[in-house]
């Protein structure tokens, strides 16, 4: 179990999972975020990155990298990090 509601109060989180999204994508086409300039090249760019298997297991794998802790096993949150209820500062 992860304490999702914790997770995406957390602005380091929110920046971790869009870039596990953006670079893969903009890394295989070979661009930079200077390169998406109109929002018609954006969304061809989305079109034909979900069109392409090996884009989509790369943006998988990225977010699973993300999202899961290495600190415990599996794929949740320590005890200590389900019972919080707001950012340690």
């Amino acid at each position: 179990m992860i304490n999702w509601k914790i997770r995406f109060k957390n602005p380091l989180f929110i920046s971790q999972l869009l870039l596990s999204f953006i670079v893969p994508i903009l890394g295989y086409f070979g661009l930079t975020a200077q390169d998406i300039t109109t929002w018609a090249s954006l969304f061809s760019l989305l079109v034909d990155a979900l069109s392409n298997p090996y884009v989509v297991v790369l943006v998988i794998i990225s977010v699973w990298n993300a999202v899961t802790d290495p600190t415990t096993r599996g794929v949740k949150d320590s005890n200590l990090a389900k019972q919080y209820e707001f950012l340690k500062k």
